[in-house]
């Protein structure tokens, strides 16, 4: 047992120092090979690197609302593969994106020290330096408060991404998950006389304390005619006609 961990300590420093030294842009095709049993056992660096990055990323979520935790991570990467299917793009590139988007997320984290923690992880667990620069610039560009950053970026694995975490913020879920996130910041969730803003900067949406269902209008409804892929658009669609069915019914029943 103890060779085997020694074989298996010996093979991972050899392949992060490949990786590093060579830039190993198909990091995913190396292996982890384990001697055990009088026989070696290969295991795709890659799946080794997700599992690692997906356990780290859980953790560091463990403290933040229900709309914003874990099960949001495994709802968009669903909704990622799906669009993957049809639109193409680079997989490892997209997984890696949905599993760290949210570790850097300002409502929960200091923005900048997360950014840097999440490149560096990469950048640990063997990522080449051309996939983690651009799962990077997907996740400094991701959040819809960051079209007032006047700052650009774009691919298809950008679009896909983006794509796929605002299908979560849209239809039931996504209705669960602003109510979900107002109750945690104390908000009302209907009030009348309070109107709808609209945001000049990313400050002021951040800093906005306006009741629930004005995010319907701030937001949530908005994000139908803001995707980037034809699949995200066609799926954006029913959930969208979702969330204008709840709000009829809403408006029913306070205005009996």
């Amino acid at each position: 047992m103890a060779k085997s961990r020694a074989y298996f300590v010996l093979c991972s420093l050899f392949t992060n120092i490949f990786c590093q030294n060579t830039g190993c842009n198909e990091w995913f095709n190396t292996c982890f090979f384990i001697f055990t049993s009088n026989q070696f056992i290969s295991i795709p660096m890659q799946n080794l690197t997700i599992t690692n990055i997906t356990s780290w990323a859980k953790e560091k979520l463990q403290s933040v609302d229900a709309g914003h935790d874990w099960w949001h991570i495994k709802r968009t990467l669903t909704n990622a593969k799906k669009l993957h299917q049809t639109e193409g793009g680079d997989w490892h590139v997209i997984e890696l994106a949905v599993l760290l988007h949210d570790v850097p997320d300002p409502k929960f984290f200091d923005e900048e020290k997360m950014l840097v923690e999440v490149e560096q992880k990469m950048e640990s667990e063997g990522v080449s330096l051309s996939k983690c620069e651009h799962v990077m610039q997907i996740i400094k560009h991701l959040s819809f408060s960051k079209q007032w950053s006047g700052k650009a970026f774009d691919s298809l694995e950008f679009r896909i991404v983006q794509d796929a975490d605002r299908l979560d913020a849209i239809g039931a879920i996504g209705i669960a998950r602003a109510f979900s996130y107002g109750g945690h910041k104390g908000r009302d969730f209907y009030d009348p006389e309070v109107p709808v803003q609209k945001y000049a900067n990313a400050e002021a949406y951040r800093k906005s304390d306006a009741p629930t269902i004005n995010h319907f209008y701030e937001k949530l409804l908005l994000l139908k005619d803001l995707m980037k892929t034809d699949s995200g658009k066609t799926m954006a669609q029913q959930r969208h006609d979702y969330m204008e069915g709840f709000l009829k019914q809403f408006y029913s029943e306070v205005e009996q």
